[in-house]
């Protein structure tokens, strides 16, 4: 770079230390987190037929958090390279520079083994356990396997997203019984057609970053009919939930109601395969899971009493 005579290049100002702050805290990726939490508290809930105690349901949140945190860390300090070259992750603070990768994972590492030891000490040791095999699939399933390799990644890596059900079954029973596996089985459905509406947006990023998600390898004649077979897996496993964890009747008109119009939103994207569609199925998908599991916990309140 030329500079002016007798002057020198102004130096790089460090980051401050709320910068380096707030950056550890993306690295965990809290709108991830937020979706997990939405769905740990209702299955407390569920298992407990009522309102557990709020500090059984505060330690394993915070629990949850940081395992969940660890592992989100771990998986942006190994795709710093990609990010850098997608735009939507182009600001991230291992691409910018904000901390260092060796501060990252180590950050990562850190907040993981509190998390189980947290779990195992504060909750029990099963729910710890959950936790942490949520993470190892995460990081060597999903980020460092499937990701770049294979359409089917979020299929399969998915799984890790789904685990806290289990976790928050567990911290309140002390065992994994049928209802959670359904629940699994809910957000395991529910995870393709929610990335894949985004990643059709995204889809030249990953398309640069050499990412096969499955809206660059296949149509969006394919990826569309690719989420209303999900949808509807989805929508019956839903209504599936109602016998096995007798649920009442405000639980069977939401899963009635919000699957119909989860399956209305891939059927129109099905005939207008355009972003916008696309994003309307992706912003709906998260509402679908709020309300669902959110009619989970009322109804144990109004069916249990």
């Amino acid at each position: 770079m030329s500079t002016v005579a007798g002057t020198r290049p102004a130096p790089v100002e460090a980051p401050s230390w709320s910068e380096r702050a707030a950056a550890y805290v993306a690295l965990t990726k809290p709108r991830i987190i937020e979706q997990l939490l939405i769905t740990t508290v209702p299955t407390m809930v569920v298992a407990e037929h009522g309102l557990p105690s709020v500090w059984l349901m505060v330690a394993t949140v915070i629990g949850g958090t940081l395992a969940a945190g660890g592992a989100n860390a771990v998986n942006m300090w190994w795709d710093r390279d990609i990010d850098a070259v997608m735009k939507r992750t182009a600001r991230r603070p291992l691409v910018r520079g904000t901390i260092t990768p060796r501060a990252a994972i180590t950050f990562a590492v850190l907040i993981e083994a509190g998390a189980f030891l947290w779990l195992a000490l504060l909750v029990n040791l099963l729910s710890a356990v959950l936790a942490l095999s949520a993470t190892l699939f995460y990081v060597f399933v999903y980020t460092l396997w499937l990701k770049r390799t294979s359409s089917a990644n979020i299929v399969i890596g998915g799984a890790a997203g789904c685990v806290p059900v289990l976790i928050g079954w567990a911290a309140v029973t002390g065992k994994v019984e049928a209802a959670p596996w359904i629940m699994f089985g809910i957000i395991f459905m529910w995870t393709p057609p929610h990335t894949w509406a985004l990643a059709y947006k995204y889809r030249e990023d990953y398309r640069s970053a050499d990412v096969p998600m499955l809206p660059v390898v296949s149509s969006m004649d394919d990826t569309a009919r690719q989420i209303i077979i999900y949808t509807l897996l989805l929508w019956a496993l839903s209504l599936v939930l109602t016998p096995v964890a007798r649920m009442g009747v405000v639980y069977s008109v939401a899963a009635i109601v919000t699957g119909a119009v989860f399956t209305g939103y891939a059927l129109k994207l099905k005939r207008d395969q355009t972003e916008k569609t696309a994003m309307r199925l992706f912003h709906y998908s998260i509402t679908y899971l709020t309300i669902l599991f959110g009619a989970m916990a009322v109804d144990q309140f109004v069916h249990w009493g």
